[in-house]
């Protein structure tokens, strides 16, 4: 006849079940967690826009004047020289979006949450044909933004028409 041992076994106390939670909380939850934080992050792009009395395109000139980005990024206008400030050009944005009017001089941070163009100007400069155009992803609003272009006057109704030739859709 065989003997069998039968050994009992015990439960784990509170005390031993509250440690492994502690350290599957510590080890694999909180950094998973800082992992989707820094991704969503990660995913966001800033852009630097300089405000130019003289660039590559001429005199008077945003660089890049035409950018194309995604929504939720942020763009920063550094008035590189002097005497500039950046703002939306009337209601010349995506439904929804934000508009901005940036002091003389002082840099402007923006971040885009709307798919669609943001057009926008230097307003001392506007005539002088400083303006510039950024596409968030669709242009759900192309045709109000070239149509609205039209209305612009002098070398901000060429520039603009311009930057409208590098719009995809």
């Amino acid at each position: 006849m065989k003997t069998y041992v039968y050994k009992r076994i015990r439960s784990p106390t509170r005390t031993e079940v509250t440690r492994k939670a502690h350290l599957m909380f510590t080890k694999v939850l909180i950094p998973a967690a800082a992992l989707a934080l820094l991704a969503g992050v990660a995913a966001a792009e800033t852009y630097t826009v300089e405000m130019l009395n003289r660039g590559e395109a001429g005199a008077m000139v945003f660089e890049p004047a035409f950018l194309q980005a995604q929504p939720g990024d942020t763009i920063t206008f550094v008035p590189t020289d002097r005497s500039h400030n950046s703002a939306t050009i009337g209601e010349l944005l995506p439904e929804g979006a934000e508009p901005w009017d940036g002091a003389i001089n002082e840099e402007v941070t923006v971040t885009l949450t709307e798919e669609g163009l943001y057009a926008y100007q230097c307003d001392p400069h506007a005539a002088m044909g400083m303006v510039g155009l950024i596409q968030v992803g669709a242009p759900t609003n192309l045709e109000e933004v070239t149509a609205a272009a039209d209305d612009l006057r002098g070398k901000a109704k060429n520039r603009m028409t311009e930057l409208l030739t590098q719009v995809t859709e």
